[in-house]
């Protein structure tokens, strides 16, 4: 029976089962377990969590527990139950964009936290992650631009880490695209922030090389979907969509991928997903060997390897529900000023709303101007994509993420 309890009153013992309020205020990736460590209970109180949830059915009780706070405490639970099944309404970016940031920060330590234990030879229950999946989805359906581009933002350090989190985002995005119902969708973003959890067991030199592998080398990298899979499969609980895509994300449709080399109707939906949300983000990100391209760069050379790497079905989707001009893209205007992305347009691809900035025909910064090209009467349209480092722009990121 779970029962909402002080956190002053937790005990070694006692299952956790829910901390209550965000996911983003408590320090866990995960929430459902027994407490054996002392510095847990104190990581707990530091975090300013106040009340949590636990189970009597699995650990230790509360002393002195009474009938009447027995049943309030299963009322406590369906409450919070239906509270949860309110659907996020949509919000504009500069309103969620903030609340993304501090999901991407609080996402890139649960994964740290989860690789960590991976490589301390813990197993991982796929369920456990439950609650940041949840959160990550309830922010893309906000506004699915807001964490998908900040997510991008990492450093070369980060990137193992946050690639998992972008993933995430951009497979519940492209789920949604591909109207695939809440479960599925779920399952789909689940499978997104597990698929790379066999890098966890990459040697760092190798995974974090700033050059080019070598043929041995490249071997190792390639053996982290089996080793991802093999870890899954030993935490009993990722469903079959999780371990599919966990397995079969670098599958390509011409049936040059690994490790199975499948082809075209061989290959799962999801495992295509996971190959076309896979790719985007590592090549929009800085890596340790190179710098990421921009976003609309990255759709248009996608668009080139689509016939033998992508399905196409699978990646029409993906850019219906990115952009062709996809979030922090630099463009040009019509009227020769430089623009930066900042939201896509429901109406339309071509027409995404922007931020112009600078000047090409005098080569200085102008005052930023937000501009909805897909707005009737609005005489700027975008003419192509630009290069920042042409313009010597480097603050093109702070220019999108401070709308």
């Amino acid at each position: 029976m779970l029962k909402k309890i002080n956190a002053k009153d937790l005990q070694l013992g006692m299952h956790l089962h829910e901390l209550c309020g965000s996911w983003m205020e408590h320090p866990f990736w995960r929430t459902k377990f027994t407490l054996t460590d002392p510095a847990d209970v104190g990581r707990i109180l530091d975090s300013g969590i106040t009340e949590v949830w636990i189970d009597v059915a699995k650990g230790l009780d509360v002393p002195g527990t009474t009938k009447v706070q027995a049943e309030q405490a299963v009322t406590e639970t369906l409450l919070q139950v239906a509270e949860r099944d309110q659907t996020p309404k949509p919000v504009p970016m500069a309103e969620e964009v903030k609340r993304a940031a501090r999901i991407c920060a609080n996402g890139k330590a649960a994964v740290v936290s989860m690789f960590q234990e991976v490589r301390m030879g813990n197993a991982i229950s796929a369920s456990a992650a439950g609650a940041l999946v949840d959160e990550i989805s309830s922010s893309v359906l906000r506004n699915p631009g807001a964490l998908i581009s900040l997510a991008r933002l990492k450093t070369a350090d980060d990137y193992t880490y946050m690639h998992s989190v972008a993933v995430c985002a951009l497979m519940v995005a492209l789920a949604r695209q591909l109207n695939l119902d809440e479960k599925e969708t779920r399952e789909a973003g689940m499978a997104g922030l597990l698929h790379d959890l066999g890098k966890a067991l990459m040697p760092m030199e190798v995974l974090n090389k700033p050059g080019k592998l070598t043929d041995e080398e490249f071997t190792i990298i390639k053996s982290h979907p089996v080793e991802g899979h093999r870890l899954l499969v030993e935490g009993k609980s990722a469903s079959a969509i999780v371990l599919d895509v966990c397995l079969h994300h670098h599958e390509k449709v011409d049936g040059s991928g690994y490790p199975h080399r499948l082809a075209d109707d061989k290959i799962s939906l999801h495992a295509k997903m996971g190959a076309v949300c896979d790719v985007y983000d590592a090549i929009t990100s800085n890596r340790p060997y190179k710098a990421g391209w921009d976003p609309a760069e990255s759709i248009r050379k996608m668009t080139e390897w689509s016939k033998g790497h992508f399905d196409a079905r699978v990646f029409q989707a993906f850019v219906k529900s990115i952009g062709i001009y996809p979030t922090g893209s630099l463009v040009k205007l019509t009227s020769g000023r430089l623009a930066v992305v900042v939201e896509q347009s429901e109406k339309s691809l071509l027409a995404p709303r922007v931020k112009a900035f600078f000047s090409t025909k005098s080569n200085v910064y102008v005052p930023p101007e937000a501009i909805d090209l897909s707005r009737p009467g609005t005489n700027e349209k975008i003419v192509g994509r630009e290069d920042a480092a042409t313009w010597g722009i480097k603050n093109l990121d702070e220019l999108w993420a401070t709308t």
